[in-house]
């Protein structure tokens, strides 16, 4: 999970810990475990069991190839800093990052929103097969929209900074806060045009209320849809939910189609108002330690159904996926986009940090999420010709996993 929100993709706080001074890499540091001290040099060392001498000798080797034959002088810092970023990116997963200075400096900002509002254009994103920032549906009355950005418009530059090389979201996201009042310039790609454009966007005060928005359909049909699990998305929802029974609402719709996902905490509180008492989520680590999110005894007790498509990621899948195992709901739609895992962010001292998947999530039968998504009770496509439009701008004639959910409540 992502996006211009709040989503840290992660369920724990930033930890702060403090690292040594440059370090570089010698043969003889295999007989040591930890960092060690040579006269005039710092040594990384490793296990011998955890690696072999002639990765290290290769290491080595290489290092003094570009330190002696390098057509510049090599400064050997960055060389480390590459390092680290390779030891990342060889782990192929996406969530792993290494954040430089300034990059670490843009996520720790995106910390210091308030819990109602922050600071943005109101533009979800999510990540497409290819890697690259994917617009989503812009937030209604956000700058966003009112600049005319449109869902699957792709995200290739942000104030002229090239980010289709940046495979995290949550950091693109980061890139395209600042301060209010000030201008962000989003280069596009418009698949529809075939060209990129450049879209001007006033950064404003976006309002966790935004992200919700609920409705009276026919036939006493409640109507919920949510853009993201961001702050106060589980006491707004609540909100709503109540006020729709107390106007006699008997069944309800609850939208997460191209919802990328959000804050863990605020899932977890949203999906303890439907579900009975029992296991919401959990997460598991490598060392098989879980962390097991349950609900009370209080649920909704109204017929539910949940519209999901690939595009409903992270916390989108943990809500449908424990309304599916509870048996509290039908899930219609297409199947999710399959991210499941849990990460934790960690600064160092010199002011840059690591994101580090650290476990992943389980919905309460035992499925693992990640890289398989949630499939739907009734699988309902939508026409080809709304594949890259807003959920909210489909004519509901043309909904049609809409109006199979409304026929399913309906009784027809």
């Amino acid at each position: 999970m992502d996006f211009d929100n709040k989503e840290v993709n992660s369920k724990y706080p930033i930890n702060i810990i403090v690292t040594t001074a440059l370090i570089s890499f010698t043969v003889c540091a295999l007989i040591f475990t930890g960092l060690s001290y040579f006269t005039g040099s710092y040594s990384l060392a490793f296990e011998k069991s955890s690696v072999t001498r002639e990765t290290i000798k290769k290491f080595n080797d290489a290092r003094s190839i570009l330190q002696n034959r390098y057509y510049e002088e090599i400064d050997a810092n960055k060389l480390v800093e590459g390092a680290i970023s390779g030891m990342t990116d060889s782990l192929k997963d996406p969530y792993t990052v290494y954040y430089d200075k300034e990059q670490m400096k843009w996520f720790m900002d995106m910390q210091k929103n308030t819990e109602n509002e922050y600071v943005g254009i109101g533009l979800p994103i999510i990540l497409d097969e290819n890697g690259i920032a994917t617009v989503l549906e812009p937030f209604d009355d956000s700058p966003a929209k009112a600049a005319g950005i449109k869902q699957g418009d792709k995200i290739i530059k942000i104030d002229g900074k090239d980010v289709t090389s940046i495979k995290d979201d949550a950091l693109i996201a980061s890139m395209i806060k600042g301060e209010e009042n000030t201008e962000a310039v989003l280069t596009i790609y418009r698949q529809s045009h075939h060209s990129t454009m450049d879209v001007t966007v006033v950064r404003k005060k976006i309002v966790a209320k935004l992200n919700i928005r609920g409705e009276m359909l026919e036939n006493n049909i409640a109507y919920i849809k949510l853009k993201m699990f961001d702050e106060n998305i589980s006491k707004n929802f609540i909100n709503q939910v109540n006020k729709l029974v107390d106007e006699g609402a008997q069944s309800l719709i609850i939208d997460v189609r191209d919802n990328p996902g959000g804050l863990y905490n605020e899932v977890v509180a949203l999906a303890d108002r439907i579900l009975p008492k029992g296991t919401i989520v959990y997460t598991e680590d490598r060392n098989g330690k879980k962390e097991i999110e349950t609900s009370d005894d209080t649920s909704l007790d109204i017929p539910i159904v949940v519209l999901i498509n690939g595009n409903s990621a992270s916390a989108s899948e943990i809500l449908a996926g424990a309304i599916k195992d509870f048996k509290k709901g039908t899930l219609i739609g297409t199947k999710t986009f399959g991210k499941g895992l849990v990460q934790s962010t960690y600064g160092f001292e010199d002011g840059t940090g690591l994101k580090v998947t650290i476990a992943r999530y389980f919905t309460p039968s035992g499925v693992c999420i990640h890289g398989e998504g949630i499939k739907p009770d009734i699988e309902v496509k939508l026409d080809d010709k709304y594949k890259d439009t807003s959920v909210s701008a489909i004519p509901r004639e043309d909904d049609l996993q809409l109006q199979e959910a409304i026929k399913l409540l309906s009784g027809k």
